[in-house]
């Protein structure tokens, strides 16, 4: 099956093959028709399945039919649960948006918005905007300064989904709700299908496609799994020692805090590895740069805390190291899902200390996989 059997115009099949799309994903195959036909879609399918570009293109094909609305009153509403997520789909609906614009007489334009940065420019930017990118607090904010309306939206997405309805962005998200009209198309993608969910397709949707392309024993084979058990006061020496050992020039770390990120890159910078922290705490202007300095590989290690285990899409990340273990499974199966990915193997390393045992004892079970021990007892480590 190709785009163009799948309805796409001539002007997208032309971005399509500049970025190397040749044949479409799973998910896209089948959201892209549904959309196209204003049809209500409930997608699970994981990060780097090819999601974003499943709703961007028709999304985009459907506005070439509108006529251009009211100024400030946007058309298509993308909630996105982290300022990064924000950035990254807009980056899309940008890309596919130039290639339309050149067919219509007038631009389609889209905007992020999230909190985290001054509120004033996103205000001014909100002039004739058609997709709004938005975290749901900050979009609150602008909905109360009357800097944008939503009595108008005609498409409604939730890009993880599942994380936008948990319990801490409830209040929020009900209040966005409440604004929406109640004749709207809705398109819900998450990475994983659970109660919270379930319960809000009852709500949301009417008569959806349901796609559910979700296999993470399938997407794990491709991830070169192992892991060390070693007492937590030698863990930094291990990380050095693996990094130099096995020349890794790209590779993402994850900690289980700010602070212990913080000191794992400070520990690396001091023993001659290029290396910095992302967080929650780093402004939205660093974290935009070190990722970027990161996926273009001008930064050699990355490390973080479960800010970018899901939503962010890596083309081609080789090695993911777990330095702690995340509270919960499937947080572990997101942070290894980093690599792996496009058919692509990758290669995933944990350090376990012996308190960790048990519960990765856990996690092996939920992801169905014995993972191979390594000993690390005889490493010399004192060099690192």
């Amino acid at each position: 099956m190709s785009f163009t059997s799948l309805g796409v115009s001539q002007s997208l099949l032309h971005i399509l093959e500049t970025q190397n799309y040749t044949n479409p994903y799973p998910i896209q195959k089948e959201a892209i028709p549904a959309i196209l036909n204003k049809r209500d879609v409930l997608g699970i399918a994981k990060t780097g399945s090819g999601k974003t570009a499943s709703y961007v293109i028709p999304i985009l094909m459907n506005l070439q039919e509108k006529s251009v609305k009211k100024n400030r009153h946007v058309q298509v509403l993308v909630l996105v649960p982290t300022r990064e997520l924000a950035v990254q789909v807009n980056d899309v609906f940008k890309l596919f948006g130039e290639a339309i614009f050149q067919t219509i007489p007038q631009q389609i334009k889209s905007l992020a918005v999230f909190g985290g940065a001054s509120i004033n420019p996103q205000m001014m930017a909100l002039q004739n905007v058609n997709v709004l990118i938005a975290t749901p607090g900050r979009l609150l904010e602008l909905v109360e300064v009357n800097a944008v309306h939503l009595s108008e939206i005609e498409t409604l997405v939730l890009d993880e989904a599942d994380k936008m309805l948990n319990a801490g962005f409830e209040k929020e998200m009900n209040r966005v709700f409440d604004l929406l009209p109640p004749k709207r198309q809705n398109l819900l993608f998450s990475a994983t299908l659970n109660d919270d969910i379930n319960t809000i397709h009852q709500i949301l949707l009417h008569d959806p496609i349901v796609i559910k392309i979700e296999s993470f024993e399938e997407d794990l084979d491709l991830i070169n799994q192992s892991a060390y058990f070693i007492a937590a006061e030698k863990k930094g020496p291990l990380l050095r020692y693996l990094i130099k050992s096995k020349k890794m020039t790209q590779v993402l770390v994850f900690t289980s805090s700010v602070v212990r990120a913080e000191r794992v890159a400070d520990k690396l910078r001091k023993n001659g590895i290029e290396a910095k922290a992302i967080h929650r705490k780093r402004t939205q202007g660093v974290r935009t740069d070190l990722l970027n300095d990161f996926k273009e590989g001008k930064l050699q290690v990355l490390v973080s805390t479960d800010l970018l285990s899901r939503g962010i899409d890596i083309e081609f990340l080789p090695y993911v190291i777990n330095y702690e273990l995340p509270r919960s499974p499937k947080i572990f199966i997101h942070r290894i899902g980093r690599t792996g990915r496009a058919e692509r193997p990758g290669e995933a390393i944990t350090l376990i200390s012996p308190d960790e045992e048990n519960h990765f004892r856990v996690i092996e079970k939920k992801i169905k996989k014995r993972v191979v021990r390594i000993p690390a007892d005889d490493l010399d480590l004192r060099k690192y």
